[in-house]
């Protein structure tokens, strides 16, 4: 049997959502004529220098297919095998990559942490980072953070500068997941290298599928060094696409004219709205600050039971009490209406 696409809008991963006009418009653009492949095509050029201007800066960058390629192979840049690479305990480099960073990592341990609002703070990895210094222990090499975190909180400029600060005098280098990183700017208002290179991430993985492309991640080296033969390692994971211009020719579309924020803001707007429809509910527990896409809910079991039979797909993540609803590009007022209308009818009924 054939599957058929979702009735409607949902809220269980802004990965639902198709693409963006505006990467669609530059997809059916590149798709004229030939091109060269493997990346020395107009359109992957002009992706690069676009994602330069965007933080304002010289970096190299490499595109690939997937965020958890992005940060694997990211992380496996930096670390030797007997390294260790720190992490909060909600990351998806600790659950939900599958080991990838250890196995590109040739075995780099991934060390969690735990901190509050989903964000790590220096006092915890300057703990980790020296509590063992001796031969049978691995060497702590990376901190990865997420911007924005596992639980749509965000890290502000200056708390990111002195994460980076600690990590540096400790000999360490910082790569952040981004693959939320629009809703992380859009929240913040600020530019996007003030809460990047500016305060000292040495590598970032740059996500654009969840803002409105359809496949491909970027890898953005800040400390240039680093990325130092990182194509031979893209291309021995088979992440060098043929026909890259179908990989990069979307982000030219989300980048050029400012679409990757503004859908990002959207996004955020419409989380918000969602958080404020179902504020006063007893039996709803919004768990995090509302301050980008996400809306973390607590509730009773047999409530989100009822919302599931009601057609509405969300998740529950990873065993934690929490019911994650998250917004995309695409998520209208009248969707977020419509999902809140049901809750407080169930709520009512269930009180």
């Amino acid at each position: 049997m054939t599957p058929m696409p979702l009735a409607r809008r949902q809220f269980g991963s802004d990965n639902f959502s198709g693409i963006c006009p505006e990467a669609r418009a530059a997809l059916v653009e590149a798709n004229h004529g030939h091109a060269v492949s493997y990346g020395d095509d107009p359109w992957t050029d002009e992706a690069c220098n676009l994602i330069r201007r965007v933080f304002e800066t010289e970096c190299d960058v490499f595109f690939v297919f997937n965020g958890t390629a992005a940060n694997a192979l990211a992380l496996a840049a930096i670390c030797q095998s007997y390294h260790a690479i720190l992490c909060h305990e909600r990351a998806h480099a600790m659950v939900d990559e599958c080991g990838a960073p250890e196995f590109f990592a040739n075995g780099a341990k991934v060390i969690p942490l735990a901190g509050d609002l989903g964000k790590l703070t220096p006092a915890a990895v300057e703990h980790a980072a020296t509590r063992r210094g001796d031969l049978h222990f691995s060497k702590v090499r990376a901190v990865t953070i997420t911007q924005c975190t596992e639980v749509g909180t965000v890290y502000s400029a200056d708390e990111v500068k002195a994460l980076a600060e600690t990590a540096h005098s400790l000999g360490l280098k910082v790569h952040m997941d981004g693959a939320r990183l629009a809703n992380a700017v859009a929240a913040l208002n600020v530019a996007p290298g003030k809460i990047t290179c500016q305060a000292g991430v040495d590598v970032l993985s740059f996500g654009a599928t969840k803002n409105g492309v359809a496949v491909g991640e970027a890898v953005v080296f800040f400390d240039r060094e680093l990325a130092r033969e990182f194509e031979y390692r893209a291309k021995q994971a088979g992440h060098l696409a043929s026909k890259m211009r179908f990989l990069t020719a979307p982000w030219v579309g989300l980048l050029r004219d400012g679409a990757w924020l503004r859908h990002a803001q959207h996004a955020n707007q419409m989380a918000k709205r969602l958080e404020e429809s179902i504020f006063g509910l007893r039996q709803v527990k919004v768990s995090f600050p509302v301050q980008t896409n996400a809306v973390f809910v607590q509730m009773p079991d047999a409530l989100a039971g009822a919302l599931h039979q009601r057609g509405w797909m969300f998740y529950q993540m990873h065993g934690a009490p929490d019911h994650r609803f998250m917004c995309s590009w695409d998520t209208t007022p009248d969707d977020v209406d419509a999902f809140a209308t049901d809750l407080r009818q169930l709520a009512v009924k269930m009180a």
